[in-house]
């Protein structure tokens, strides 16, 4: 388990990034990994193109989370400012649940991610706020902006978390303009499922994976060291 402060404390590797969205392209099938600051998702791409990454999260894949420094899950934590600030760690662990298809749309400050039931039915889109996506050869980096959306089937759209992005305002983890970006960021979001825009209308959620597809592994350069 490797110790820092929080996950923006550790800067994206500035070394050969570019824009997600601009050629070359990842092949289908293409394990990638999606990367929150310290936490670490490997991932099989499923289409990559100028109009943005998809790429599948499938159960059991290993992973790198974040913790607290204590190797307790973060939502331990009371909402307010301490939960931005009580020291971190990540750790080796495995993606719970059914598997997420995650979309972000090119240039856009958010990924949409498509959740299944445990029958296979459509549950929700969940839209994660987050920073505009860069990447390298291997991996596709951005950072988690708290506020999130939740798109129903029948088009309501939740807003998630606000107490919680409240308390990263508070806190000073964002300013007040680059909060103000984060809340824009939302509204366009719901402009965009109002309008029925893509990618809500593109059927993902009808979409399946390869049940041939084997489970990606974690780089060995990403599993953490005990302290």
């Amino acid at each position: 388990m490797s110790t820092h402060r929080h996950p923006s404390d550790v800067p994206i590797p500035p070394a050969d990034l570019r824009p997600s969205g601009e050629p070359p392209y990842w092949e289908p099938g293409t394990v990638i990994c999606w990367r929150y600051g310290r936490a670490v998702r490997p991932m099989r791409v499923v289409r990559d193109d100028a109009v943005g990454l998809v790429a599948w999260l499938a159960p059991r894949t290993p992973v790198l989370k974040s913790v607290l420094a204590n190797g307790n899950d973060i939502r331990s934590v009371p909402i307010g400012p301490a939960r931005f600030t009580t020291p971190r760690a990540s750790k080796r662990d495995v993606w719970h649940g059914t598997g997420i298809l995650k979309i972000a749309p090119t240039g856009v400050p958010w990924s949409v991610w498509v959740f299944w039931d445990d029958e296979g039915g459509h549950r929700e889109w969940y839209v994660n706020l987050e920073q505009i996506h860069v990447r390298d050869k291997e991996n596709v980096y951005t950072r988690d902006h708290v506020l999130d959306l939740v798109v129903h089937p029948d088009r309501r759209v939740v807003r998630k978390d606000e107490d919680e992005f409240a308390a990263a305002v508070e806190v000073g983890r964002f300013d007040a303009e680059v909060a103000a970006q984060i809340e824009e960021a939302a509204d366009e979001v719901e402009r965009s499922v109002a309008a029925w825009e893509p990618p809500f209308c593109d059927g993902w959620e009808r979409w399946r994976p390869d049940p041939d597809w084997p489970l990606p592994s974690l780089p060995p350069t990403f599993t953490p060291h005990l302290p």
